[in-house]
Protein backbone atom coordinates (compact mmCIF):
# COMPACT_ATOMS: atom_id res chain seq x y z
CA UNK A 1 0.00 0.00 0.00
CA UNK A 2 1.38 3.35 -0.89
CA UNK A 3 1.15 6.48 1.67
CA UNK A 4 0.13 8.54 -1.12
CA UNK A 5 -2.84 6.18 -1.69
CA UNK A 6 -3.56 6.20 2.19
CA UNK A 7 -4.04 9.97 2.43
CA UNK A 8 -6.12 10.02 -0.82
CA UNK A 9 -8.40 7.14 0.40
CA UNK A 10 -8.84 8.86 3.50
CA UNK A 11 -12.38 9.87 4.38
CA UNK A 12 -12.06 13.46 6.06
CA UNK A 13 -13.54 14.03 9.49
CA UNK A 14 -16.91 15.73 10.04
CA UNK A 15 -15.92 19.55 11.20
CA UNK A 16 -19.00 19.75 13.05
CA UNK A 17 -18.35 16.84 15.11
CA UNK A 18 -14.53 17.83 16.07
CA UNK A 19 -15.69 21.76 16.81
CA UNK A 20 -18.54 19.73 19.01
CA UNK A 21 -15.95 17.84 21.21
CA UNK A 22 -13.91 21.17 21.10
CA UNK A 23 -16.57 23.05 22.49
CA UNK A 24 -17.77 20.57 24.63
CA UNK A 25 -13.80 20.32 26.03
CA UNK A 26 -13.82 24.58 25.99
CA UNK A 27 -17.25 24.80 28.00
CA UNK A 28 -15.75 22.64 30.47
CA UNK A 29 -12.38 24.01 31.08
CA UNK A 30 -14.51 27.51 31.33
CA UNK A 31 -16.72 26.03 34.31
CA UNK A 32 -13.49 24.04 36.02
CA UNK A 33 -12.15 27.46 35.78
CA UNK A 34 -14.97 29.13 37.18
CA UNK A 35 -15.15 26.30 40.39
CA UNK A 36 -11.44 26.89 40.88
CA UNK A 37 -12.19 31.10 41.10
CA UNK A 38 -15.07 30.30 43.22
CA UNK A 39 -12.99 28.24 45.81
CA UNK A 40 -10.21 30.49 45.59
CA UNK A 41 -12.24 33.47 47.04
CA UNK A 42 -14.51 30.92 49.72
CA UNK A 43 -10.64 30.07 50.34
CA UNK A 44 -9.39 33.62 50.88
CA UNK A 45 -12.95 34.49 52.99
CA UNK A 46 -12.49 31.58 55.30
CA UNK A 47 -8.94 32.93 55.83
CA UNK A 48 -10.33 36.21 56.38
CA UNK A 49 -12.95 35.03 58.77
CA UNK A 50 -10.50 32.75 60.60
CA UNK A 51 -8.28 35.68 60.96
CA UNK A 52 -11.22 37.41 62.32
CA UNK A 53 -12.26 34.78 64.61
CA UNK A 54 -8.33 34.10 66.15
CA UNK A 55 -8.27 38.25 67.27
CA UNK A 56 -11.87 37.83 69.04
CA UNK A 57 -10.24 34.44 70.82
CA UNK A 58 -7.26 36.26 71.90
CA UNK A 59 -9.13 39.55 73.22
CA UNK A 60 -11.26 37.23 74.74
CA UNK A 61 -9.18 35.39 76.52
CA UNK A 62 -7.13 38.60 77.45
CA UNK A 63 -10.61 39.65 79.18
CA UNK A 64 -10.99 36.22 81.12
CA UNK A 65 -7.58 36.80 82.44
CA UNK A 66 -8.40 39.76 83.74
CA UNK A 67 -11.88 38.92 85.31
CA UNK A 68 -10.12 36.57 86.42
CA UNK A 69 -7.63 38.34 88.44
CA UNK A 70 -10.06 40.86 89.50
CA UNK A 71 -11.74 38.17 91.05
CA UNK A 72 -8.89 36.94 92.69
CA UNK A 73 -7.95 40.38 94.48
CA UNK A 74 -11.70 40.76 95.58
CA UNK A 75 -11.67 37.22 97.18
CA UNK A 76 -8.31 38.51 98.64
CA UNK A 77 -10.00 41.73 100.38
CA UNK A 78 -13.23 39.87 101.57
CA UNK A 79 -10.90 37.44 103.02
CA UNK A 80 -8.96 40.32 104.68
CA UNK A 81 -12.19 41.58 105.89
CA UNK A 82 -13.37 38.79 107.20
CA UNK A 83 -10.19 38.10 109.34
CA UNK A 84 -10.45 41.90 110.63
CA UNK A 85 -14.10 41.05 111.47
CA UNK A 86 -13.33 38.15 113.71
CA UNK A 87 -10.78 39.79 115.33
CA UNK A 88 -12.69 42.93 115.86
CA UNK A 89 -15.65 40.72 117.48
CA UNK A 90 -12.89 38.50 119.77
CA UNK A 91 -11.74 41.88 121.06
CA UNK A 92 -15.18 43.13 122.10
Amino acid sequence: MNIDNLYENAVPAEAGEFDSVTETAASGLAILAERVEQLMRFCEQLLQENQILREQKRALQAECDELREKNEQSRSRIEAMIVRLKSLEQAS
